[in-house]
């Protein structure tokens, strides 16, 4: 069985490569076909590389609060852990996550690794982990929600652009009302909890949230340090993105256009896939987005801002290099377990919350 599913996992990575590819591929082909000049006068023109380091400084200092986010979330259950050590396995976990070869995801793989190091309190770190993805994932869309109804996006004239901000807003009202029922103790825990755990495919990711929030509902300081993070991470890419455009572009959106657009493209992050979402969205949203004086972008301008955000990541992943070369059998070893690990549904951990 676990050869099988080594196989699977293995088919399924080459599938995601090359779906990305191909959406990516035909950004490129249709921009082409829109506008043949466009990746010309891109080449041609001058590049003010002084904002594309302070793009690089934005993303990067977005990336490491991420990790001093986790690290906070972990020591507030008690997990003792040292910065180095947390910095270590956030580089790793980053890695994975953006190696689309990697079977094992890299949320599942610093969970392992945590846990580890925590005899008998594997639900402990794994929550430590569900909660910061969740909780960052809806931070996003509260920054964005904000920004829409400040700019007035959610009334543009465009017609396509008014319902992403719409159904953006819409999204970010159900995760707020679910935020909200997840801390009822009633759904929480007791068998309403164990009827949502058996709901095949969705089953175990719930079960695995509902066990978080159990372990995080009185910790209410620690949400809140936590969602403030998250706003300053989101507020650093969006302003990240907006000093790559700078750098590339003339004639550029405004900054306050990109905290609505790249929360936006960023929640297709959600999509297991290595590449293509995010650059889709983003160029979507870039071609019916009016610019400053009121005319739209030009086809391919988002495409190529978003791609030189995909360069910036990697080289943030390949600082973390040297923490993969000296872990290679740890990884190897948690990424064997992660494997043959059975799902939540099917062996739920007995592990009680703290408090």
């Amino acid at each position: 069985m676990s050869g099988q599913r080594g196989a699977w996992n293995r088919v399924s990575s080459w599938l995601k490569i090359l779906l990305s590819l191909g959406i990516v591929a035909f950004l490129l082909y249709r921009a082409e076909a829109k506008d043949p000049e466009t990746f010309r006068r891109l080449w041609a023109q001058p590049k003010q590389w002084d904002y594309i380091l302070l793009a690089t400084a934005a993303c990067w200092a977005a990336t490491f609060l991420t990790f001093v986010r986790w690290l906070y979330l972990v020591r507030a259950l008690d997990l003792p852990l040292s910065f180095q050590e947390a910095m270590r396995i956030s580089f790793l976990g980053y890695l994975f996550n953006l190696a689309p070869m990697g079977i094992v995801g890299g949320d599942l793989l610093k969970a392992f690794l945590l846990a580890r190091q925590q005899p008998g309190r594997r639900a402990q770190a794994a929550a430590t982990v569900v909660v910061d993805r969740v909780l960052g994932l809806y931070i996003l869309f509260v920054v964005a929600a904000v920004a829409i109804l400040a700019v007035g996006f959610h009334q543009s004239e465009q017609a396509e652009l008014r319902f992403a901000c719409q159904l953006t807003l819409w999204v970010t009202l159900a995760g707020t009302v679910a935020m909200a029922m997840l801390f009822i103790p009633g759904l929480t825990q007791g068998r309403l909890s164990e009827l949502l755990a058996r709901i095949p495919k969705v089953g175990p990711v719930l079960y695995s949230l509902l066990e978080a929030v159990r372990l995080y509902r009185r910790r209410w300081m620690v949400l809140l340090h936590s969602s403030l993070m998250s706003v300053g991470v989101h507020s650093l890419f969006a302003i990240g993105v907006f000093w790559i455009a700078c750098g590339l572009y003339e004639r550029v959106l405004p900054l306050t256009s990109h905290f609505v657009l790249m929360p936006i493209s960023a929640s297709m992050g959600v999509i297991p896939l290595p590449l293509g979402p995010f650059e889709a969205v983003l160029e979507f949203l870039y071609e019916r987005t009016p610019g400053p004086d009121g005319l739209r972008m030009a086809a391919g301008q988002g495409l190529m801002v978003a791609l030189a955000y995909r360069v910036i990541t990697v080289l943030f992943a390949a600082c973390g290099i040297f923490s993969y070369l000296g872990s290679r059998s740890e990884l190897a070893e948690a990424m064997h377990q992660a494997e043959l690990a059975p799902p939540a549904s099917s062996n739920p951990s007995p592990t009680q919350p703290n408090g």
